[in-house]
């Protein structure tokens, strides 16, 4: 089976695990019972050996349609074909009668219009791939058994075993319905009864209605709303319920580039998530999401290492071992090696997470629920860290693996942390060592100026020492540093928003994250660029944009642009390639928090100069009126010669 595009895919899931569904109608990923599960289904990983559970209408010339439920996460993969149009409706079943039922994953295949004939296959390959597994028929389905798990598969059609798992053909007419359904065993159970047609129509409307109403409580009513929620409906996709932990995507070792070596899994939790969540989540009306996360950041303040540290990341589940592994039995991605799980970079040192800890409590306690003093105290200990260590070398918030510098984004952070916590010492009237704290705050902000400024470029750097740029110090107005028309800072953005050819790193208004040639990031081959990056400079742009008018512009094209990349779903990858192709794990946690915040804060600016070329407006329509009751009064005309306003202009101009 042939690799899909990796933006060929729809995602459904239950806030445990979830399944990548491609347009073809196969299921190429899913990882089970938990995101960081091994795998049942990889084809996107090894098309060959990984598994895959696919449904497809037999025939030529077939044309593949992918959509959501209106509101949900239930997918719908349509077929047109010259005998007739038929659909499969994916979903991960969520609610009471799921949880009661053990219900999986459900497939339903419906015949539209015409006749259609349907080929099914389901070849789990357990645990990526490297455990082999007994297949037996019931009269009901199909269960598979490995040495760790063990899954039933209900059909409401017959079933042929072979070599590798099971398939069937069926052919249904106009109306006519046929369904299947995963779900979890105990080991060497038989599989249970095939779900009763009633039964799966309660179910799917339960799963409807829980979507849709945990949508009802966004906010957000601005532009750009579809993409923010279908933005939002992703993000809770991620998320794990049990612990209300993200991961970063539900995938692992798929490549930046093609054929390259940056390949990571990104099915574990990272601190600097923290800021972005809570903001992101708590701007468009989700607290419950941001205070569940909340709890899982203040159960990791409690398990600080003995010096008071932390880790950059965790699992799901808060455990603090992520070895990281390659599988070399499987080819990756369209030959992409070596697939990763695990992750090394889980005992980097990036300093950088301490300030995005930081400002997320900040919020918290502005927004959602004031800081515990049990929390402070821990708190406490993590800023004394910071103070004692933030002139150290690191390894920067990219993970590059060529070496630790001094990066300007981490001194940034570091700078953050303490002030976040000053901020917030001085708001509740906690106990602190502000005097050292204030010290140190403004130690970090010259260092930086100083040594993260190149005057002969008239930029902010990458690292101290160096003259390339880096896209992470856009965030620096976001987080409050400078302000967002500090000259050097307006000089860092005209600098960044040029071709790279010329020293920049924008493309066609997509942002890299630096430019791999003149960045030692220890790794071989080229990168896309980074969506996030993109939505860090909207949203810079736009700040800098309420005092000139161009750079909202610029913010707002850039913007529009940057949606025309998402898939079909609008969802995205953490890379766009060069022919405009998804990169990268997907779909991408950040990704999707950038544009929820970035879509936010464009459309309060462009609303506010809307009010404000409103009141202007009637300003100057109302000077305009009182000029000509004062001209009637004495008799003269409102006009000159040339027939305009004879002092201000057209008091009309606003209009």
């Amino acid at each position: 089976m042939p690799y899909q595009p990796i933006e060929n895919h729809g995602i459904i899931g239950n806030m445990r695990t979830a399944a990548l569904v491609g347009l073809n109608g196969s299921i190429d990923w899913l990882c089970f019972p938990r995101f960081d599960s091994p795998s049942v289904f990889a084809a996107i990983l090894d098309d060959k050996k990984g598994g895959y559970f696919k449904i497809a209408p037999i025939g030529d010339e077939i044309v593949h349609k992918q959509l959501y439920w209106p509101g949900t996460n239930v997918l719908i993969t349509r077929f047109l074909t010259s005998d007739g149009v038929g659909e499969i409706t994916d979903y991960m079943p969520v609610g009471e009668r799921a949880k009661r039922d053990g219900y999986s994953l459900v497939r339903r295949i419906n015949v539209v219009r015409g006749t259609m004939k349907f080929h099914i296959e389901c070849r789990p390959a357990f645990n990526y791939a490297r455990d082999a597994h007994e297949t037996v028929l019931s009269s009901e389905g199909a269960v598979f058994h490995s040495p760790e798990l063990s899954l039933c598969l209900t059909a409401s059609i017959p079933l042929e075993r072979d070599a590798n798992g099971v398939h069937a053909e069926v052919t249904l007419g106009e109306g006519q319905t046929t369904r299947f359904v995963l779900s979890e065993i105990a080991a060497g159970a038989n599989c249970g009864f095939a779900l009763p047609e009633d039964e799966s129509v309660e179910l799917f409307k339960d799963t409807v209605v829980f979507w849709t109403r945990w949508l009802s409580q966004c906010t957000y009513r601005g532009r750009w709303r579809e993409m923010v929620e279908r933005s939002a409906l992703a993000l809770k996709l991620l998320t794990y319920e049990p612990t209300g932990a993200i991961v970063a995507a539900p995938t692992c070792s798929l490549p930046e580039g093609i054929g390259g070596e940056r390949n990571w899994d990104y099915r574990y939790t990272w601190i600097r998530d923290a800021a972005f969540t809570v903001y992101g989540l708590l701007r468009v009306g989700f607290t419950e999401e941001a205070g569940k996360f909340m709890d899982w950041i203040e159960a990791r303040c409690h398990e600080l290492e003995p010096d008071g540290h932390l880790q950059i990341m965790y699992g799901i589940d808060g455990r603090h071992i992520l070895t990281e592994q390659t599988l070399d039995h499987l080819d990756g991605y369209r030959g992409s090696r070596p697939v990763r799980i695990g992750n090394g970079a889980y005992n980097q040192l990036q300093l950088d997470i301490y300030g995005e800890l930081m400002d997320a409590v900040y919020l918290s306690n502005k927004y959602r629920t004031p800081v515990s003093y049990e929390l402070w105290q821990e708190l406490r200990r993590i800023v004394n860290w910071v103070c004692d260590n933030w002139q150290r070398k690191d390894d920067g918030v990219w993970e590059v693996r060529g070496g630790q510098q001094h990066f300007v984004y981490s001194k940034l952070m570091t700078w953050v942390a303490v002030d976040r916590a000053l901020r917030l010492a001085d708001k509740r009237s906690f106990p602190a060592d502000r005097e050292r704290w204030s010290l140190v705050r403004d130690q970090i902000y010259d260092q930086i100026m100083a040594n993260g400024w190149d005057a002969k470029r008239e930029i902010f750097v990458q690292h101290f020492g160096s003259d390339a740029l880096d896209a992470a110090n856009l965030m620096m107005p976001l987080v409050f540093f400078v302000s967002p028309t500090e000259p050097r800072m307006l000089k860092t953005l005209d600098a960044t928003c040029q071709p790279p050819q010329r020293g920049g790193l924008v493309s066609n208004s997509l942002v890299y994250r630096y430019n791999v040639e003149h960045t030692a990031d220890g790794l071989k081959g080229e990168e896309g660029t980074f969506n996030i990056c993109t939505f860090w400079l909207v949203e810079a742009l736009t700040r800098a944009g309420q005092t000139d008018r161009n750079r909202l512009v610029d913010a707002r094209l850039m913007y529009e642009r940057m949606l025309g990349y998402a898939n079909h779903l609008g969802l995205y990858a953490e890379e766009t390639g060069p022919r405009g192709e998804a990169l990268g794990n997907f779909p991408q946690a950040f990704t999707h928090l950038a544009l929820i915040s970035a879509a936010y804060n464009l459309d309060r600016v462009l609303g506010g100069l809307i009010h404000e070329h409103e009141r202007r407006r009637r300003s100057w329509a109302l000077q305009g009126m009182e000029l000509l009751v004062s001209q009637e009064r004495s008799g003269r005309t409102g006009f000159g010669a040339a027939g305009r306003w004879p002092h201000h202009g057209n008091p009309l101009a606003w209009a």
